[in-house]
C-alpha cells in the first residue's frame, strides 16, 4: 500500500467540483420539487454526481497520461521496476496529470522485502535536482541500500527510487536465472574480448562458482533487468576495493544505445566502486560534484553489498549536458575524474566551498584552502578566540573580497610541491612576497589580512606533502614547527611535526626527537561547543602530550611524540560513528605513510625539501581498538615501510598487549610501594588505603586493582573508584573479589553489586545528575593514603579547583598522588599542592612511564624476530619484560625520593630534573657516537646487549647489526649509558660535568663500571678471609668507579 505525498497548487478541476458541492447543500433551504426530499437521499445523488465526475478526469488523464508514459519512461525502468510498481506509480500520476499542478509526489510503501521504498516524481529533471533530494532523504529508515534513477525521454519527468533497510535483506538467485550472464562470463574467460577495453578482462572471481557465489548476493531484480556487460564491470569495480578504503572508477561514452535519445550532446557512463561508505554520503558528494561540472543525471543505480565486517558501494550514473551547455573537454574530465576519487576523503567544507560557494577555484583549491584553516585555528584563536573561530575563519576565506587571494595562496602551495615542475626557490620566495604586497595593499580587514598572511607564511614552513600522492586519503603536510613557537614561550621547540586534514578529521603528529614514538589518541567531542574548544587547543594538547613522552622515554632509544585525532562524530548513531573513527584512522595513518616511506619512484609524486629519512613509531592511546591497530601494521606492509610490525605496538599475536598484561600498571604500583615506604607506612605488613579513577575495565585502573590485590593482599583497602560510567565508594574498602570479578569480566564500575557494599558504602551512576556529580567529585571527596589517578581527561585537577582536593582543615584527601594517568593534574595545580598541603605527586612521566618501556621493546623485537619466532618466545619474553619495568620503575622511583628527601624542591620538579638530566646525556651521547666509526661504535654493543631482556638478547643478540637501522643503536646505547649514570650517581653529579665532555666521560664511566665489576669478581674469587673480602667488595663496589674515573683523569 502506497501512502501519497503530494506538493499540490489548488487545480481548477477540484475547485469546480467542490463549488458545486458547496452550492448543491447551500440550496438545500430552498427545495425545489424534484429535488430529493431529506438529507441522505441528497447525500447518495451528489456522491454518485462526484464520482462519476471524478472517474470521467481519472479516464481522461488515464487515457492521455498511459500513452505517454510507455512511450516516454526508459526501457530499463520496465526492465528494472516490477508491474506492480509501475501501476502504483500510474494511480498516482493519473490523479494530477493534465491538471494545472505540479507533477510532484513523494510515494512511500514497502516492498516484498519489508523494506522502505520511497518514490519522489518530479516534473523535470533539472540540474540539481537528484542532489537537493538526496540532502533531505530521512535518516529514521535504516541504511539507504538501493538507488533508482529515471528520467523520461523528453526530459519533462523525473522518477527515482530509493530503497532503505534496517537489516540487509539475503537473496538466493536460482542458478538457471544467472545463465545469461554466466554465458556471457564464460566468453570473457575464454578471451572472446580481449582486444576490446570495453569488455572486462579475464579474472579468477568471474570463473562460474565464484560468479554465482557473489551474484547470489545481490538483489535480483537489478541481476536479471541489467546488461551483462556492464554488470561485470560492476563486478570488477567490487573486487578492486572489496575489503579495502579503495576507489575504483570507470568512466564510458556511450554509442548506439536507443535508450539513451535525449536533447543532449553526449551522454557517459560513470561507475564508481567505493569501499566503507555510507551510500548517503557517496550520493551528496557525486550529485553535488557533478552539479558543479553542469552534468545531468539522466539515470542512475545504486546498490550497497554488504561481505563480513566490510561494505562495497556501487553507483552507476548516466550522465549528460543539457543544451546550449558546452561538452566537459579533456581536461574537465581529468578534473571531474579526480574529484569522483577523492571525495570518499573529501571534507564537507571543502567540497561546499569548491562546489558551491566558489565553483570557479574548484575543489583541489579548496581542500588546500580548507587545510591551512584547520591547521590555524588553534595559533590565530590565541590571539582572538571569536574573531578567528573556526567558522569566521572559513566565511572569512570564502568571502567574495578575499576567495581570490586564498586561491592565489593554494596556487604557490601547488606551484611549489608539484613534482612534475616544482617551482625553484627563488621564484618562490619572489612570488610569496608580491601575494604579501597584495594582500597588504588590497585587503582592508585587519582580520582577513592576518589570516591571509598566516597562511601565507605557513606555507613557507612546509618542507613535503602527499597532496600530489595518488589515490591518498586525506590532505597532509610535513611542517617545520617554529612556524607554531614563539619566541617568548620559553618552550623546546620540537623536532617535526606532521598536519593531516581529511573527511571529519584533523591530525597532528608531533616529535620531540629524530626517533620517536608515541601512542595515538582519538578525541571525539560529544557537543558543537566542546568540539570548538578541544580544535583551538588541539595542537597546545598534542605538544604537551608529546612532552610528556619526551620526558618520559628517557630510558629508551626513542623520543617523545604523540598524535591525536579530534574527529567530528556529533550526532552520529553508535555505528556510525565507529565508522568513522575507523575511517578517520586509515586516512591519518595512510597518509603519514605516504610522507615517511621512502620508495622507489617516490619523487615522481612528492617533492622533498627535508629530503631525511624520518622513523616514527606509534602506540595504541584512547579510543583505538584492536582492529586499527592491525589494519595500521597491514597497511605500513602494504606501503613498503622497512619492518611493519615496528610501526605499531601492543599488536595481538606478535605484541605485548598493555591491558593484557598490566605493563603500564606494574610501575604504578612500584612508585606506589616506594612513596607508601617514604611517609612511614610499609606495604609488606602496613595496612593502607587507596582510591582509582579509572575502573575496572580500564587498562591502567583495572589493573592496578588487580596487581594490587596480587602484591598487598587484605593490606590494600580500596575505598574508591571511578570511571565513565559512575563511582563506588566504601571508606571500609570496597570487596576485593567483586572488584576482581569486575575487572576480569572488563565491566564498569557501574556493574558493581550493591549487595557487596559496606553499610557506608555508595554506588553512582551517570544516568542521574547526582550520580555524575558523585562521580566527578570522588577523587576529591574520598579520603585515601594514596590516589591513582589512572583514567581521566586532562587538567581534570587544576589551578582553579585543586583546593577541592583539601579537606575542611586543610590537609588533603590522600598525602600521595601517583599519576597513572598522564597530565591529569596541571603543573599549577601541582605546585599548589605541595606548597599549600605538601602532597607527594608522582609525576606521570615518571609513573607511567612502563609502558613506553615495554613498547620500545617490542619494537625491538620486531626488527630482530620474525613473527613465528616471537610467538613462541612470547611467554618467556614477556615475563623478562616485566621483570625489566619493575626494575627501572623502582630505580627511578627510589633516586626520586632520594633526591627529594636531600634537596629542596617538589617532587614534579626533581622527576622533570631526572628526566631532563637523562635526555641532556642522550643527546650528547648520540653527537659523541654519530662521530665514531662502526667498529667502533660496535665496540659498545655489550650496552645495547645489557638493555635486552634475556630471552630476546639470546634469541637475536647476533642479529642487531644486520637488522637494527645504525641510528637506532646509536640512540639505545646512548639511553643506555645515560640512564645508568643518572640512577646511579644522581642529577647533582650530572650537573657537575663539563658539558663539551659529559658524552666522553659517560663512557669512560661505563668502561670503569665494566672494570670495577670485574676486580670485585677477582676479589671474591681470592684468598682473602670471607669477612675482608666481603668488606673490600664493598669498598670498590660504592666507591671504586668514581675512583677508577678519577684516576683515568689523571
Amino acid at each position: 500500500m502506497f501512502a501519497v505525498v503530494p506538493r499540490v497548487r489548488q487545480s481548477r478541476s477540484v475547485s469546480v467540483i467542490t463549488r458545486q458541492v458547496v452550492r448543491a447543500y447551500s440550496t438545500v433551504a430552498q427545495k425545489k420539487a424534484w429535488q430529493p426530499g431529506n438529507p441522505d437521499s441528497l447525500q447518495r445523488v451528489m456522491t454518485q454526481s462526484l464520482v462519476h465526475e471524478l472517474t470521467q478526469a481519472q479516464v481522461g488523464s488515464a487515457n492521455k497520461l498511459v500513452p505517454w508514459f510507455l512511450k516516454n519512461m526508459p526501457e530499463a525502468y520496465f526492465r528494472q521496476v516490477s508491474e506492480e510498481t509501475r501501476l502504483e506509480h500510474l494511480k498516482a500520476m493519473s490523479a494530477l496529470y493534465g491538471s494545472t499542478t505540479d507533477l510532484s509526489l513523494t510515494l512511500k510503501s514497502r516492498n516484498s522485502n519489508g523494506e522502505m521504498e520511497i518514490t519522489y516524481i518530479r516534473p523535470s529533471n533539472q540540474i540539481g535536482l537528484l542532489h537537493e533530494l538526496v540532502e533531505d532523504l530521512p535518516t529514521n529508515f535504516g541504511q539507504l541500500r538501493r538507488m533508482m534513477v529515471f528520467t523520461s525521454q523528453d526530459s519533462s519527468l523525473a522518477l527515482n527510487i530509493f530503497t532503505f533497510a534496517e537489516k540487509m535483506p539475503e537473496f538466493m538467485t536460482p542458478t538457471a536465472d544467472l545463465e545469461h550472464i554466466l554465458d556471457y562470463a564464460r566468453k570473457v574467460q575464454a578471451g572472446e574480448y580481449l582486444n576490446d577495453p570495453s569488455h572486462v578482462k579475464p579474472a579468477p572471481y568471474l570463473e562460474r562458482e565464484a560468479l554465482i557465489s557473489f551474484l547470489q548476493t545481490l538483489d535480483p531484480k537489478h541481476l536479471l533487468s541489467s546488461d551483462p556487460r556492464r554488470l561485470l564491470k560492476h563486478v570488477k569495480a567490487y573486487h578492486t576495493v572489496a575489503g579495502t578504503e579503495n576507489v575504483d572508477l570507470d568512466i564510458e561514452e556511450t554509442v548506439g544505445d536507443s535508450d539513451l535519445i535525449h536533447a543532449r550532446h553526449h551522454t557517459h557512463w560513470i561507475t564508481l566502486s567505493l569501499g566503507n561508505v555510507a551510500p548517503t554520503t557517496v550520493l551528496r558528494g557525486l550529485t553535488t560534484i557533478l552539479k558543479t561540472f553542469q552534468l545531468d543525471i539522466i539515470r542512475s543505480h545504486l546498490n550497497l553489498v554488504v561481505d563480513k565486517d566490510s561494505t562495497v558501494t556501487l553507483v552507476r550514473v548516466l550522465v549528460g549536458t543539457m543544451e546550449n551547455v558546452p561538452e566537459p573537454d579533456r581536461a574537465t574530465w581529468q578534473s571531474i575524474m579526480h574529484s569522483l576519487k577523492h571525495m570518499k576523503w573529501l571534507d564537507d567544507d571543502a567540497i561546499h566551498l569548491g562546489a558551491v560557494a566558489h565553483p570557479s577555484i574548484g575543489l583541489k583549491r579548496a581542500e588546500v584552502i580548507t587545510g591551512f584553516c584547520s591547521l590555524l585555528h588553534g595559533m590565530l584563536s590565541k590571539e582572538n578566540s571569536w574573531t578567528f573561530s573556526k567558522t569566521n575563519i572559513l566565511n572569512m576565506v570564502a568571502h567574495p573580497r578575499y576567495i581570490k587571494h586564498a586561491a592565489a595562496i593554494a596556487d604557490l602551495f601547488m606551484r611549489r610541491f608539484n613534482p612534475a615542475q616544482p617551482m625553484p626557490e627563488a621564484e618562490f620566495t619572489h612570488t610569496r612576497e608580491d601575494l604579501a604586497h597584495i594582500i597588504h595593499a588590497e585587503v582592508e580587514d585587519v582580520h582577513a589580512a592576518k589570516l591571509l598572511l598566516t597562511m601565507l607564511d605557513a606555507v613557507s614552513h612546509v618542507y613535503r606533502t602527499n597532496f600530489f600522492m595518488d589515490s591518498r586519503y586525506a590532505f597532509g603536510v610535513r611542517l617545520n614547527p617554529k612556524i607554531f613557537s614563539r619566541t617568548d614561550d620559553g618552550r623546546e621547540v620540537p623536532f617535526g611535526v606532521f598536519f593531516i586534514h581529511g573527511r571529519k578529521f584533523n591530525s597532528f603528529h608531533l616529535r620531540f626527537r629524530d626517533i620517536a614514538r608515541g601512542g595515538m589518541r582519538l578525541v571525539t567531542p560529544a557537543s558543537r561547543e566542546q568540539f570548538a574548544l578541544e580544535s583551538t587547543r588541539h595542537y597546545d594538547e598534542v605538544y604537551n602530550l608529546a612532552f610528556a613522552q619526551q620526558l618520559k622515554n628517557k630510558d629508551i632509544p626513542e623520543g617523545g611524540s604523540k598524535c591525536v585525532l579530534l574527529i567530528d562524530t556529533i550526532g552520529m548513531s553508535h555505528d556510525t560513528k565507529h565508522q568513522t573513527m575507523r575511517r578517520s584512522v586509515k586516512a591519518f595513518t595512510d597518509s603519514l605513510l605516504d610522507m615517511i616511506v621512502r620508495t622507489p619512484g617516490r619523487e615522481q609524486h612528492m617533492v622533498d625539501l627535508l629530503n631525511v629519512p624520518e622513523y616514527l613509531y606509534l602506540g595504541p592511546d584512547e579510543q583505538v581498538l584492536p582492529e586499527d591497530i592491525s589494519w595500521v601494521v597491514n597497511r605500513a606492509a602494504t606501503r613498503g615501510l622497512p619492518a611493519p610490525s615496528t610501526f605499531m605496538s601492543s599488536k595481538a599475536n606478535e605484541g605485548i598487549n598493555h591491558k593484557e598484561f598490566g605493563v603500564t600498571s606494574e610501575g604504578v604500583t612500584v612508585y606506589l610501594d616506594v612513596a607508601l615506604r617514604y611517609i612511614g607506612i610499609n606495604p609488606v605488613t602496613d595496612s593502607f588505603t587507596v582510591k582509582i579513577t579509572g575502573g575496572p575495565s580500564g587498562d591502567v585502573g583495572g589493573n592496578c586493582i588487580n596487581i594490587l590485590f596480587r602484591e598487598y593482599g587484605p593490606r590494600v583497602r580500596i575505598v574508591g573508584v571511578a570511571d565513565h560510567s559512575g563511582s563506588a565508594e566504601d571508606p571500609n574498602g570496597l570487596d576485593k573479589n567483586e572488584l576482581l570479578r569486575l575487572f576480569r569480566e572488563e565491566r564498569a564500575i557501574e556493574d558493581y553489586s550493591p549487595a557487596k557494599l559496606g553499610p557506608r558504602g555508595a554506588l553512582y551512576k551517570v544516568d542521574t545528575e547526582e550520580g555524575t556529580k558523585m562521580r566527578n567529585t570522588m577523587h576529591n571527596r574520598v579520603v585515601a593514603d594514596a590516589f591513582i589517578p589512572a583514567g581521566g581527561r586532562p587538567g581534570t585537577i587544576s589551578g582553579s579547583n585543586w583546593r577541592q582536593f583539601l579537606r575542611k582543615d586543610g590537609s588533603p584527601s590522600s598525602r600521595l598522588i601517583i599519576e597513572g594517568a598522564n597530565l591529569f593534574i596541571t603543573p599549577e595545580a601541582r605546585l599548589e599542592l605541595f606548597n599549600t598541603a605538601q602532597v607527594l605527586i608522582a609525576k606521570d612521566s615518571s609513573a607511567n612511564k612502563c609502558g613506553v618501556i615495554c613498547s620500545s621493546y617490542e619494537i625491538i623485537a620486531s626488527m630482530l624476530l620474525s613473527g613465528e619466532e616471537f610467538r613462541a618466545a612470547k611467554p618467556a619474553f614477556v615475563a623478562d619484560v616485566i621483570q625489566k619495568l619493575r626494575g627501572f620503575a623502582r630505580m627511578e622511583a627510589e633516586l626520586l625520593f632520594s633526591e627529594y628527601r636531600n634537596f629542596p624542591g617538589a617532587l614534579p620538579f626533581f622527576s622533570e630534573k631526572i628526566s631532563k638530566a637523562i635526555n641532556r646525556l642522550k643527546d650528547a651521547l648520540g653527537q659523541h657516537l654519530a662521530t665514531l666509526s662502526n667498529e667502533q661504535l660496535y665496540a659498545l654493543l655489550p650496552v645495547f646487549h645489557e638493555h635486552l631482556p634475556k630471552t630476546l638478547l639470546d634469541l637475536a643478540g647476533n642479529r642487531i647489526v644486520e637488522r637494527v637501522p645504525i641510528q637506532y643503536i646509536r640512540n639505545a646505547i646512548a639511553s643506555t649509558l645515560a640512564s645508568r649514570l643518572v640512577y646511579s650517581e644522581g642529577t647533582m653529579y650530572i650537573d657537575t660535568l663539563p658539558p663539551d665532555r659529559v658524552a666522553e666521560l659517560t663512557i669512560k664511566y661505563f668502561q670503569a663500571e665494566s672494570e670495577v665489576k670485574e676486580l670485585v669478581a677477582k676479589l671474591e674469587a681470592g684468598q682473602l678471609d670471607d669477612e675482608k673480602k666481603k668488606r673490600v667488595a664493598r669498598l670498590v663496589r660504592e666507591g671504586g668507579v668514581r675512583t677508577q674515573l678519577a684516576a683515568m683523569w689523571e
